[in-house]
């Protein structure tokens, strides 16, 4: 009798992973017209909330579906979701990115306020990290938070701020004397102002935030003055890994395009899957896909227990599945040919949704400068 798979995903994840293709299945028809919007498009925002995936970002306190927010679950769903549509994607990870400071520091009013809200997806939310001129070094950043007595006032403008103009709230980072905090600011709250971002090649939810004296109860900081870094690395903890999920889904969903393609468009006499080169493309990006996954799971399930000692190996994950996903997509596009060109294609959105992953959420670039300086670190420690 054979031993039981040891790397076979455990039934709770399977069952996850069930439930997102369900409501794939359901929004698919809708998914090139919902990738192709700036703005919230209704009809996938009301599918997530009647799937009640959403759940999975929050703690179980608040209405969420665990203890504490599971990288690993959060993984599974956004594999899932981005072989079918990125803004459903981004519908899903940015409920946990923009609250997870919150659900881990915020006051227990705050919480209560918020996080079931955000659960149900009734309550958008936003991270609001990046300014015009402050993009990874976010040491450099010159929004204000003025402790005022009772009341905190936030001065500044936010840049490239994903759910923008859709969100109800946005977790934003600023300077508060010599140290960073966070502050949650209500959409609503007066001085608070969003404008249009720039139209991407993958077109997004995005804006700029203006605050412009903005005044918010003191209780709306999220921990303790000084904690703003703390708390954003402990969202990156949870949820960078989980990027390299999504990019393992459209690398798949790419791949699973340009496979069928092959097999049914005919050249020389043949199918192109049976032509020498074609094959090799395929075959090199199976290969290229199924590493991803391996490391992004591998990461995931280290981040489950410790997430923020975990934080190198979902860095390692981000960057090979991201950097693979680019190539795989890429390589489907030259199987598919001209088809592969046209606009409006699923793969031609994939292509387009596959390039900014490289970018966000820590660019390849600056995330092998912290890993590079990582593995010194290990290596002296070892006496090497």
């Amino acid at each position: 009798m054979r031993d039981a798979d040891p790397f076979a995903e455990p039934e709770a994840y399977a069952s996850l992973r069930r439930e997102a293709t369900a409501l794939c299945a359901a929004v698919e028809p809708m998914a090139d017209e919902a990738d192709e919007a700036e703005t919230l498009h209704a009809g996938m925002a009301a599918a997530l909330r009647e799937s009640g995936l959403a759940r999975a970002t929050v703690p179980a306190a608040y209405g969420g579906r665990s203890e504490s927010v599971d990288p690993r679950a959060v993984t599974t769903v956004r594999e899932v979701l981005m072989g079918t549509s990125a803004h459903l994607d981004s519908l899903f990870g940015m409920q946990g990115v923009g609250s997870h400071a919150l659900g881990v520091a915020g006051s227990p009013e705050l919480r209560e306020q918020w996080l079931p809200r955000v659960a149900a997806l009734e309550a958008l939310a936003a991270l609001a990290l990046t300014e015009p001129g402050t993009g990874s070094d976010l040491r450099n950043v010159s929004t204000t938070i003025r402790d005022v007595g009772d009341r905190l006032v936030v001065d500044g403008v936010k840049a490239f701020i994903t759910n923008a103009g859709a969100a109800a709230f946005y977790t934003v980072l600023g300077r508060e004397g010599d140290e960073y905090s966070l502050v949650l600011v209500p959409a609503d709250a007066d001085g608070l102002r969003v404008v249009s971002g720039p139209s991407l090649i993958a077109p997004h939810i995005l804006g700029e935030v203006r605050l412009g004296a903005v005044e918010v109860d003191a209780s709306h900081r999220i921990g303790p003055p000084g904690a703003g870094f703390k708390l954003a690395l402990a969202t990156l903890a949870v949820f960078r890994v989980s990027v390299a999920g999504a990019a393992v889904g459209l690398a798949a969903a790419a791949l699973e395009e340009a496979t069928r393609h092959a097999m049914t468009r005919e050249q020389f006499g043949a199918p192109l899957a049976k032509l020498g080169g074609v094959s090799q493309l395929l075959a090199r990006s199976w290969v290229d896909v199924e590493a991803a996954r391996a490391i992004t799971y591998r990461a995931a399930a280290a981040a489950r227990v410790d997430p923020e000692g975990a934080l190198h190996l979902s860095s390692i994950a981000k960057v090979a599945a991201t950097e693979a996903a680019g190539e795989v997509v890429d390589r489907c596009v030259q199987v598919m040919g001209r088809f592969g060109l046209v606009r409006g294609s699923k793969i031609e959105r994939l292509y387009r949704n596959a390039r900014p992953m490289r970018i966000y959420e820590g660019s390849t670039e600056v995330i092998l400068d912290s890993l590079a300086r990582r593995l010194q670190r290990e290596v002296t420690g070892r006496g090497s």
